[in-house]
């Protein structure tokens, strides 16, 4: 174990990579780890704040995950695990249809451990079975039916809290991951969610109050934009603690249901989609065969979503954030990646910080998600490209057809008076079980494992 925390110390010319044994000094490594860390920043606390669970535990779990998935993969495969969005969907089907954070924490559990067999099976068995289940056609249209069930999330929860806030701040975000130069355009969610944040105070100053409907209530209320007085209340240094919006603990134990758990099963498609294409982008710039960590970095993803879902926290998957700050730096030490995850415990443990994240407005979160749910979507139609999927093949124009309206519609299918399968998780069983009924083995010739970078 010793030698995992050895790495050799290199002073290389400008422009010359760093391995991921290798590291910098280490005043430059943990500057590339400060860097890591405001690069995985805005993602990783948006999403725990739009599933409904707390911030603070995701940071906090984000560090002791990203330590979990390189040692499992020995520190050959330079990564951060940041909160995941491929369970938002799956998570607001949950709570739209009754349920509370444990069952949400419960069902994303189950699929944390599904995610780990299949990663074992992958290391054990190779990736031809996966490749035959999966095929590019299929986890394109997965992913895009996962990204497009949310809209109406954005329409009836966040936009309409403050519409004209949330429509400069998605015109921001767009500006900014586009236009802005190399690193900025990085971490264009968080530099959105700081412009909202600004925005929505100078709008309190300017216009007074806001009335309208908060998700606690049915009925509008005249209410502060931006209020501070849980910030005022809170410790600089603790364990994350007190009550989530539905009345749960922030640290709870999970709640099991078959409904809920096939509500967010499809979400582990796209995280074997996304851990697949983050692994081989890492190996496209290292120079170095990673083919044989694949299915420790499938099955780690795994074991660390189940590990923080068990105590309340937040799903993980690998950030491509991160692999861009690798790819502007040409430093692929997973030193620095320790350093990222020490520092994101550290903050996890500021329970003043996490009430700065916990009160941010909602016409913020409406600005911030009508862009991230979309670019979740077209993730899918970008998989399609990437691999050359012919939509001039019945196989992929009818096969795939079905299964996405019935997603992205809500379509909901009754087996009996109290089991149901609906939206994303019929969906997504009409798209695996119409594609494979017709395709005989043709869909594999497009391509092998779908790129999401």
């Amino acid at each position: 174990m010793s030698s995992l925390f050895t790495w050799k110390e290199v002073d290389p010319a400008p422009g010359e990579p760093v391995g991921p044994g290798e590291r910098l000094s280490w005043g430059k490594t943990v500057g590339l780890g400060a860097q890591h860390v405001v690069a995985m920043f805005g993602a990783t606390f948006v999403f725990p704040l739009i599933m409904g669970l707390d911030a603070n535990l995701a940071i906090f779990f984000s560090g002791v995950c990203t330590i979990l998935f390189l040692l499992v993969c020995q520190n050959k495969v330079p990564s951060y695990l940041g909160t995941s969005a491929s369970f938002v969907a799956g998570v607001a089907a949950i709570r739209s249809q009754g349920g509370d954070s444990a069952d949400v924490t419960g069902a994303i559990l189950v699929a944390g451990i599904v995610l780990a067999i299949v990663g074992v099976l992958v290391h054990l068995a190779g990736t031809g079975f996966l490749h035959r289940l999966l095929p590019p056609a299929v986890t394109g249209a997965v992913v895009m039916l996962i990204g497009f069930n949310l809209a109406p999330v954005v329409a009836a929860t966040y936009w309409p809290q403050d519409q004209w806030v949330a429509l400069l701040t998605s015109a921001f975000m767009v500006a900014a991951a586009v236009l802005m130069p190399g690193f900025w355009s990085r971490i264009a969610v968080f530099l959105a969610l700081i412009f909202g944040y600004l925005l929505s105070w100078i709008c309190d100053v300017l216009f007074g109050q806001i009335t309208s409907v908060l998700p606690t209530g049915p009925d509008a209320v005249a209410h502060d934009r931006v209020s501070w007085a849980g910030v005022e209340a809170a410790d600089w240094i603790g364990f994350p603690s007190g009550k989530l919006a539905d009345g749960v603990s922030v640290v709870h134990g999970p709640s099991f249901s078959l409904t809920f758990i096939l509500l967010v099963l499809p979400g582990v498609i796209a995280l074997i989609a996304e851990n697949t294409g983050h692994v081989k982008a890492v190996a496209e710039m290292t120079g170095d065969n990673l083919d044989p960590y694949l299915g420790r970095a499938i099955g780690a993803d795994g074991a660390a979503t189940a590990l923080a879902s068990l105590f309340g926290g937040s799903p993980t998957t690998t950030y491509a954030e991160n692999i861009g700050v690798m790819s502007a730096t040409k430093v692929y030490s997973t030193a620095a990646y320790y350093v990222a995850a020490v520092v994101a415990i550290l903050l996890g443990l500021c329970p003043k910080f996490g009430a700065i994240v916990n009160a941010t407005p909602g016409g913020v979160l409406g600005g911030i998600t009508v862009v991230l749910y979309g670019m979740i979507g077209l993730v899918g139609a970008k998989i399609w490209v990437e691999n050359g999927v012919d939509f001039g093949k019945p196989v992929n124009m009818v096969g795939l057809a079905a299964g996405i309206i019935a997603g992205i519609g809500g379509v909901t299918l009754t087996i009996t008076d109290d089991f149901s399968l609906s939206g994303i998780a019929l969906g997504t069983l009409l798209v695996l079980v119409y594609y494979h009924l017709v395709d005989r083995g043709r869909g594999v010739e497009q391509g092998q494992v779908s790129k999401v970078l």
